[in-house]
């Protein structure tokens, strides 16, 4: 790569976040809005049942990920016809076997959680990760050249179409079913405009040996990371939904949406820019590129500092503005998570660099780490001081955790010490103010489960 490099490189990273964060920005406030109305019209128990078919899908999803995202965006072969080709059938395939475990799921979740409308709803709601499965490649191909602009428009019309269609049936029906119709709309919608509104070649069904063997070597540790991923993402849904009731759970969700948008954003971001960031940065080995690497992290990790600051100061208030009295605990919950999440924030990219380096193995090492730590200290938490000690744990998981990602960080070439220091900092400073200016809030939450 030329050393002009740098300069092609940044401009489309610049790009690429303005589409990525524009439209991610457009697509929580969607979800904001239409999250008031469907407050509004179903009740607490809708947004439980909801959060737990999330959950179980989502578990679904991470339990079976082969990586095949991860892998065109990083491997030399991810414009290769034939390499897209087999990565489709390896997701195809895939989708359809886990509608067919969805189903098989149904009844010994209902009775697990104790909600027998999950044997409806999850085979239902499941479809979503057939019509997952048929996406085409080029999706990832625009992705790994940093070309989303089309991408995001394509998912902000297909969330359009399917909160209609919620508000719609919520409005006429006032039932769970409102929700998950509406999700799979969404599905629906977005796999059609895929195929229909992206340029560039189809897919059909092909198994070539030397591109399955490279997919499934490298999505062998990513398999494992995302099991351990699903422990990082829902385990704090899949441990509560045990011990709350259904309306404390979907209370739970509410003060989970608002207060994860910040790190939502910033994973958005992660995910689609830093993968082809890093690997282009490898290839050039060139400082100049590394240190405005660095510099664009040190915002987007400011940014986000700062949001979830916010909102753990504003919490309670927020709610009470917002949503009517069945949702007011969610106000304290708020302030919780988002302080909780202050300290992952820190490495949120260094696990990253070694996925776009093909290091998948020391990304699994990482996940598994991580992932066990915080649900160790999460249970250990909720025994111990309820909700507030679960998320308390969480967040001492991400700073026992540190040392070894700073390593990772520092095999990688990409550790930041003065950015590690300076949030863990703020973080530390912003998250302790907001729990004491709230703790009367907090206090009734201390209950061990």
């Amino acid at each position: 790569m030329s050393q002009t490099a740098p300069h092609a490189l940044i401009p489309r990273l610049l790009r690429g976040a303005a589409f990525t964060s524009g439209g991610f920005v457009i697509a929580q406030a969607l979800r904001f809005g239409s999250n008031l109305i469907l407050a509004r019209l179903l009740f607490p128990e809708a947004f439980g049942l909801m959060a737990l078919l999330t959950m179980i899908l989502m578990g679904l999803t991470l339990l079976s990920d082969t990586g095949v995202q991860q892998s065109i965006m990083g491997h030399p072969r991810g414009d290769d016809p034939d390499f897209l080709n087999t990565a489709w059938t390896l997701n195809a395939l895939r989708g359809g076997l886990l509608w067919l475990i969805a189903c098989a799921l149904a009844w010994p979740a209902a009775a697990l959680y104790d909600a027998p409308e999950l044997r409806a709803i999850l085979p239902v709601g499941a479809f979503a990760l057939v019509l997952s499965g048929l996406a085409p490649a080029r999706i990832y191909t625009a992705q790994r050249h940093l070309l989303l602009g089309r991408i995001m428009a394509i998912e902000l019309v297909a969330q359009v179409v399917g909160i209609v269609l919620m508000v719609a049936l919520a409005w006429a029906t006032g039932s769970v079913w409102a929700l998950v119709w509406g999700a799979l709309a969404t599905a629906a919608v977005k796999l059609a405009l895929e195929w229909t509104a992206i340029p560039g070649p189809g897919n059909r069904l092909t198994w070539e040996p030397e591109a399955g063997r490279a997919l499934l070597s490298f999505g062998g540790w990513i398999l494992l990371s995302s099991a351990f991923g699903f422990l990082m993402a829902q385990g704090d849904r899949a441990i509560l939904g045990l011990t709350l009731s259904i309306e404390g759970l979907g209370i739970y969700n509410i003060g989970w949406f608002l207060a994860s948008f910040p790190i939502l954003f910033a994973n958005a971001l992660v995910g689609r820019l830093l993968i082809p960031a890093y690997r282009e940065s490898a290839e050039a080995a060139n400082p100049a590129l590394d240190a405005r690497i660095k510099r664009l992290r040190m915002l987007l990790t400011g940014a986000v500092a700062l949001m979830l600051i916010t909102l753990a100061l504003i919490g309670p208030w927020l709610i009470g503005f917002l949503y009517d009295d069945r949702y007011l605990q969610a106000g304290p919950m708020i302030v919780l998570i988002a302080s909780a999440s202050l300290m992952p924030l820190v490495t949120l990219t260094y696990d990253q660099a070694a996925l776009a380096r093909g290091e998948s193995r020391r990304f699994f090492q990482m996940m598994a780490l991580r992932a066990s730590l915080q649900t160790a200290f999460f249970i250990i938490g909720v025994m111990l001081a309820g909700l507030p000690g679960a998320l308390a744990g969480q967040a001492l998981a991400a700073l026992v955790a540190y040392p070894f990602m700073a390593r990772l960080a520092r095999d990688m070439d990409v550790w930041d010490a003065r950015h590690d220091a300076l949030y863990l900092a703020l973080g530390l400073i912003g998250g302790l103010g907001a729990v004491a200016l709230h703790l009367e809030r907090i206090l009734p939450l201390t209950v061990p489960i």
